[in-house]
């Protein structure tokens, strides 16, 4: 083939145009990032609506957490992590991860099973089961449904899908239940497996994640128990800080999307660190307001376990003494609908929670999703 050759003038052409295709592709690229860093940080979106609902009480508590603990260490051996750098950035020390064939409604099943025989109750007596979870078994049937078999209960069963604020969204919605009487005994879950929806070999990522599970029994109380005042909060526009890009209807999983990752938790870490100090510092200066109460009135203070600089900042600017603020992060890592309800049933345990104490109860995540409530015990 020579140069006068229509093939090779047909190529070469070919070849130009895709150069110039690529070029153009880098230079669009870059003007992308360009604006993208130029966009002003999502910020949180403080709504003044707030709601109470009192007369409901929290009878029992359970919590389970997988057998399999991972250390730093071990994902040092593994990964080639940094140990010193997790734990700095995140407080985080171990987690625990499920084992084959373990999935998130086996951890519901037993967290609910402890604050069954914690309660006495004969398990027959419960009529609702909702459970908060963004880690289900399968798309259907749901999770809750799962656990309403091997429960062996006669109750309607359904899963809230609000990520990290799974737990608060379904405490909240058994309470209405319970409060106008259509439910004598509400079985409330919050589960997580999310060590199966993270890159294990994503340092920025992958360490951060537990999987776990804790169950509350709620029934009718006296008038002063219960929701003393609550928000729950959703701000879509911020969605894509946190989410699984594919796997849904909108973009079922292709073997290019495996291949490139796409099917794990994506995050923005600097923007949801951001979002989540704000929400959780403006969502409980707001509870306080609403009821006249001051940081100080409060007995504990249960706040979703995301990372110790978050928790540590939002504390330090209301005036909340650590002393307060229930911590069981190192040990379990960020496990989702499952941190509240597993540090509430620690508490609890250590003798932290009497009756008559005002919690203070905050989640708040994916979606982006929060729920912030002073319950009083």
């Amino acid at each position: 083939m020579h140069e006068g050759s229509p093939h090779f003038r047909a190529d070469a052409g070919n070849a130009s145009r895709s150069e110039t295709t690529s070029a153009a592709s880098v230079a669009v690229g870059q003007k992308t990032r360009a604006v993208e860093k130029q966009k002003p940080q999502k910020l949180f979106n403080l709504s003044r609506r707030t709601n109470s609902l009192l007369g409901i009480q929290i009878v029992a508590s359970g919590a389970y957490v997988p057998e399999n603990i991972v250390t730093n260490e071990q994902l040092e051996a593994k990964y080639g992590f940094d140990p010193g750098w997790i734990e700095q950035r995140t407080g985080i020390r171990a987690r625990r991860h499920v084992e084959p064939g373990q999935a998130t409604s086996h951890l519901c099943i037993e967290a609910a099973r402890r604050a069954i025989r914690s309660a006495r109750i004969d398990p027959q007596e419960i009529d609702l089961v909702i459970v908060g979870t963004f880690t289900p078994d399968f798309n259907c049937p749901s999770t809750a449904c799962l656990v309403q078999d091997q429960l062996g209960l006669d109750a309607p069963a359904v899963d809230m899908q609000a990520a990290c604020s799974g737990f608060m969204y379904a405490l909240v919605t058994a309470a209405q239940y319970v409060a106008t009487g259509n439910s004598k005994l509400a079985l409330v879950i919050g589960g997580d497996t999310n060590s199966r929806i993270v890159n294990p070999q994503d340092q920025r990522i992958g360490p951060l994640f537990g999987d776990g599970a804790g169950a509350v029994l709620l029934s009718r109380g006296e008038p002063h128990q219960g929701l003393i005042c609550y928000q729950l909060g959703a701000d879509g526009s911020g969605g894509s800080m946190l989410e699984m890009p594919v796997g849904g209807t909108r973009n079922p999983i292709t073997p290019e999307d495996i291949a490139c990752g796409r099917q794990f938790l994506q995050m923005d870490g600097r923007g949801v660190f951001k979002w989540a100090v704000r929400a959780l510092t403006d969502t409980i200066d707001l509870m306080l307001q609403k009821t006249g109460m001051s940081p100080h009135d409060v007995s504990l203070y249960l706040i979703h376990q995301a990372n110790m600089r978050i928790i540590n900042y939002a504390m330090e600017q209301l005036g909340i003494p650590p002393q307060k603020v229930h911590n069981n992060l190192h040990k379990y890592g960020n496990t989702s609908a499952a941190s509240i309800p597993l540090a509430l049933d620690e508490a609890f345990q250590q003798g932290r929670i009497n009756r008559g104490d005002t919690l203070l109860l905050s989640g708040f995540g994916a979606g982006l999703t929060w729920g912030t409530a002073l319950f009083r015990w």
